[in-house]
């Protein structure tokens, strides 16, 4: 199974879209290993969009995703990272595909909802950024557990 991390971004928190925004996710099969809502602060933000730091649009980044709450989960199923970015739509709303996140309740490029790893070593990374081991839940195993009460 596979692993990717989404973030609901300040504005789909702010705009009390998360629980939609997550929903839409789970109908595609995916489960929910981890989840929590915090406010990243600057040096967290930064690791997370190190990719990012020689782009003219960093800053911007930055200040966006620590200007209000976030909601970070770990998602779990069968190509998950593909079947979240295809949910999400493409990064700008005008240019995603109708029936995704962004195209249905994104505004621009910058209050556009959601992130999600592009990649399995990315996803990786970001998990362990947000995320100790130990806070996520081996889905198949736990909830045979709690089916079982053993």
């Amino acid at each position: 199974m596979e692993k990717t991390l989404i973030l609901v971004k300040p504005d789909g928190v702010q705009r009390c879209l998360a629980g939609k925004i997550i929903s839409r996710l789970e109908r595609r099969g995916l489960k929910i290993i981890a989840l929590k809502m915090l406010q990243m602060d600057r040096a967290l933000a930064e690791r997370h969009y190190a990719v990012h730091t020689d782009k003219p649009f960093f800053n911007d980044l930055v200040k966006f995703i620590t200007s209000g709450p976030i909601i970070a989960a770990v998602l779990e199923g069968e190509k998950a990272i593909e079947s979240t970015r295809q949910t999400m739509g493409a990064t700008d709303p005008k240019k995603a595909a109708p029936g995704t996140i962004r195209a249905d309740l994104g505004i621009d490029m910058e209050h556009n909802l959601i992130h999600g790893s592009d990649s399995p070593e990315n996803a990786q990374k970001e998990i362990s950024l947000f995320f100790k081991p130990e806070e996520l839940l081996n889905y198949t195993r736990d909830i045979d557990r709690w089916l079982t009460g053993s």
